[in-house]
């Protein structure tokens, strides 16, 4: 997995493996983010289901648990950014992933306090602009992926040549990656390393509930779709409140309504504490993949072993 190309992910974080577990709401906090970088990947605190003091707390936590590289994921949508990322600064934290919204918010100022800063983007246009903003590497996330997306629906596959031809910096592989295989698609495609959520999300560490993680072991193809597109679009696992949700937008519902609806507390509901019929389940299409609850440390080797034969495969045979 360590090549000329993957080796600047692993010198630009200080790892193993160029490998990131994203930052999720309600999924990865501290134990999860501590067991992946323990394995040699990215660990990163998903702080935008946490208030400050909160995302203080599961820093020094993940602290105590390993010595790898942490960082966390600043969702730039919410209200106390600024206060999230100061409690990150001031526990110690040097890597920044932003999204949903601007990198020419925060860049500067992380990057001023020495930190490395990537921005998850959807589209080649956007990358050129988290280039321009100064960020040090960009996550390129595709269609596929569980939870917030982007409008263009630019799958994975499409995507990162593209993003790849459209700047210079390292770019972050993203959606619809599950396992080895995923992994090397993409690092073909000119990846310099890959971030990887939902296979996360369905492991022994990840803090998401056990029917969440049931349900992404139970989920089939097809089971997820991208909503909400009149609000934020979300990629969600089917479920009843998804069912009223698609049903008052297609009737042609106001975003007023369709908020009302949406109401607070529902990622936290599903995701969190295991309402399976009203809740807001994010998680992504290649949950049809996972099959297993595994420990982060035998998914990780799993990663890599299936890595190294889907290379193999490929290799041609002598004569």
């Amino acid at each position: 997995m360590i090549t000329d190309r993957t080796k600047t992910i692993c010198t630009l974080f200080g790892t193993k493996l160029p490998i990131i577990q994203a930052g999720m709401v309600w999924v990865s906090g501290a134990k999860l983010a501590a067991a992946a970088a323990n394995a040699g990947c990215v660990g990163v605190i998903g702080a935008g289901s946490m208030k400050p003091d909160l995302l203080r707390q599961h820093i020094v936590k993940a602290r105590s648990l390993t010595k790898g590289a942490l960082g966390v994921n600043i969702p730039l949508l919410y209200k106390e950014v600024k206060e999230q990322i100061d409690a990150a600064l001031e526990e110690g934290i040097k890597i920044f992933f932003t999204s949903a919204g601007s990198p020419k918010t925060f860049t500067s100022y992380l990057k001023d306090r020495g930190c490395t800063v990537v921005h998850v983007t959807s589209s080649p246009e956007l990358a050129q602009k988290c280039e321009s903003a100064g960020v040090d590497a960009i996550v390129a996330e595709g269609f596929e992926a569980g939870g917030h997306n982007g409008r263009d629906e630019i799958t994975t596959l499409a995507l990162i040549p593209q993003v790849v031809d459209a700047v210079k910096i390292p770019v972050i592989a993203a959606g619809g990656i599950g396992d080895g295989r995923g992994i090397a698609a993409t690092l073909a495609l000119g990846a310099h390393g890959v971030q990887i959520g939902s296979r996360f999300a369905a492991t022994v560490e990840s803090s998401a509930h056990p029917h969440f993680k049931q349900a992404i072991v139970d989920a089939g193809p097809g089971a997820t779709q991208l909503t909400m597109k009149s609000l934020v679009p979300v990629r969600l696992l089917k479920n009843q409140f998804y069912e009223k949700f698609i049903k008052l937008e297609s009737g042609g519902a106001s975003k007023e309504d369709l908020q009302n609806l949406l109401g607070k507390g529902r990622a936290k509901a599903g995701m969190f504490e295991g309402d399976m019929i009203e809740g807001e389940l994010e998680i992504g299409q290649i949950s049809a993949l996972i099959r297993d609850i595994p420990s982060v440390a035998d998914l990780v080797d799993r990663l890599v072993l299936e890595y190294e034969a889907a290379v193999k495969s490929l290799r041609p045979t002598a004569p």
